[in-house]
């Protein structure tokens, strides 16, 4: 089985991904490599299954990427007296922060501002947020009201006219590219085989039974095939075409909703992020997060190509509309405004609103055998795969006797270490051409844990990688020659989207974008790639 990718170029490296694919029967072969494809595939080969798992795009390329970027227990479910889901949701927020990837989840304080005329009453979210901490066994410490002042000491752009007091708990967010990059290479790790950007145009049967995949590669075109006892469909928005690939007459099973996220520039730091109540049930968020704001996010049914959903004028409005709600209005200036991106929810089938959907995880089975799950959260991933995992037990085709399926192990990802540790450690290094200062050795330890080191490395191999990609932001051109030998990155985006975070900074210039084209595929030469024109 392949490890986690060499520097053998990109071509090598996906004509070894494709041969390992093509080689025997796999038991388990997971079409999609977002939150669930991903999340089932490290379960999967942690029960000790062989695994291959392929995507038409990039590894979170879609919806999973476009998250909020939190690790949450979900304030609002309170609302619906959903006390249990908060509850383990809480279990799984801590066990991800403390245990599996203290690294990539970080702690963040939220602020619930309540106004004069609003939805909810100061007396309500005070006792809301108190219930909240207490369902996490007050881990985070406890829930309360505080004054107006001290919040505007926390977010200094707080809307203070009408505000009559404001309610503070916490709760965790994380860079949802970097966790599923991570999560990937574990299930590598620990045996699995994969490959992005290579798409499933059909479905091998044996006796009438879904039992493998046709796949071509999106680069070159090269097609080959994939044998699996069990076939996954993990595609999110594109669950129901792949139904359809197994049977044509298969109804539809979920709807989608649009949500979309705008980011903007900051000109102060905030130290809280904002839950924003807009309705008795909606609410807008306001995070900090990489050194900028995040701004959403909208609820509204979707019926268009998933592959064409974007944020468009109307959705940028609304969200900052909201976030004026909670926050002054000259600081939501569109011309502060870096990137805007928008996902796809995929939720149950049925009558209905979107935003008053359940927010559940759907499993079917299909006339070929093929089990089908969609929905789910990056919060509890995990518990999701592990679900999976326990259906296929059920299914005979899959050689996973009842003592194999693993219970929720606290098994870490890939780079598990304490960021504060990790950056001394950048910056003590006296090697030459190892100096880094402090904004990018942190961003490399809080992106990377332990494996900025393996970056670091790099930097002193070749000092050129160590120069930043754009000279406002933190990233340097090591992470792009990373991504592409260790990251399965094969695309500017891959890099510069989801490796990085060149272009949520508003620095995806053209330039930088050719540069990183040139490098991806230079294999091991990369200060030729670098050197040949200067940003």
């Amino acid at each position: 089985m392949i490890s986690t990718p060499t520097p053998l170029g990109l071509d090598d490296a996906r004509a070894q991904a494709r041969a390992e694919l093509a080689r025997g029967t796999f038991d388990l072969l997971v079409i999609g490599g977002g939150i669930l494809g991903t999340a089932v595939a490290w379960m999967a080969t942690q029960a000790g299954l062989r695994v291959a798992m392929v995507d038409a795009g990039d590894f979170a390329g879609a919806t999973s990427s476009a998250s909020s970027k939190l690790v949450h227990g979900g304030l609002r479910y309170l609302q619906t007296g959903n006390v249990r889901l908060v509850a383990e949701n809480h279990r799984e927020r801590r066990s991800l922060a403390a245990d599996v990837a203290p690294h990539l989840v970080n702690p963040m304080p939220f602020l619930v501002p309540v106004y004069k005329g609003g939805p909810h009453g100061a007396a309500k979210l005070g006792a809301g947020v108190f219930l909240y901490s207490a369902l996490s066994a007050f881990g985070d410490g406890v829930g309360r009201v505080i004054s107006p002042a001290r919040a505007r000491r926390l977010v200094p752009s707080l809307r203070t006219e009408g505000l009559r007091s404001v309610a503070a708990y916490h709760d965790h967010q994380m860079n949802d590219s970097r966790m599923a990059v991570m999560t990937v290479r574990a299930a590598v790790d620990a045996g699995a085989v994969v490959l992005n950007h290579a798409e499933v145009v059909g479905l091998r049967r044996t006796h009438g039974r879904v039992s493998g995949a046709e796949v071509r590669d999106r680069f070159g075109g090269a097609e080959f095939g994939v044998d699996a006892r069990l076939v996954l469909n993990a595609t999110g928005p594109w669950v129901d075409h792949l139904r359809r690939m197994e049977d044509p007459s298969a109804a539809p099973s979920v709807r989608l909703s649009k949500g979309a996220h705008v980011v903007l520039r900051t000109q102060r730091p905030w130290r809280a992020a904002l839950t924003i109540p807009v309705d008795r049930f909606r609410v807008s968020f306001a995070i900090p997060w990489e050194g900028h704001l995040l701004l959403g996010t909208t609820d509204e049914e979707y019926d268009g190509d998933p592959a064409e959903v974007g944020a468009v004028g109307t959705d940028i409005d609304q969200i900052l509309d909201e976030a004026g709600l909670g926050i002054e209005s000259h600081f939501l200036d569109p011309s502060n405004i870096t990137y805007a991106f928008a996902g796809l929810r995929v939720l149950p089938g049925g009558p209905g609103g979107t935003s008053a959907a359940k927010r559940e995880t759907v499993v079917s089975e299909g006339r070929g055998g093929m089990l089908s799950v969609a929905g789910g959260k990056w919060t509890t991933y995990r518990h999701i795969g592990r679900g999976v995992i326990e259906r296929l037990r059920r299914l005979s085709a899959v050689p996973l006797a009842e003592d194999m399926t693993p219970p929720l192990r606290t098994v870490p990802l890939p780079g598990i270490g304490a960021p504060d540790a990790i950056t001394h450690r950048l910056l003590v290094d006296r090697e030459p051409g190892a100096r880094m200062d402090a904004l990018v050795a942190r961003h490399l330890a809080s992106h990377y844990g332990s494996l900025a080191l393996d970056i670091a490395a790099l930097v002193r191999a070749d000092p050129a990688l160590g120069e930043r990609i754009h000279p406002d932001g933190p990233d340097i051109w090591a992470q792009a020659v990373f991504a592409r030998d260790n990251e399965w990155a094969a695309t500017p985006d891959d890099v510069l989207r989801r490796r990085t975070t060149v272009t949520v900074r508003g620095l995806d210039t053209p330039e930088i974008r050719e540069r990183t084209a040139r490098l991806l595929v230079s294999g091991a030469h990369a200060a030729d790639a670098l050197a040949h024109r200067r940003v």
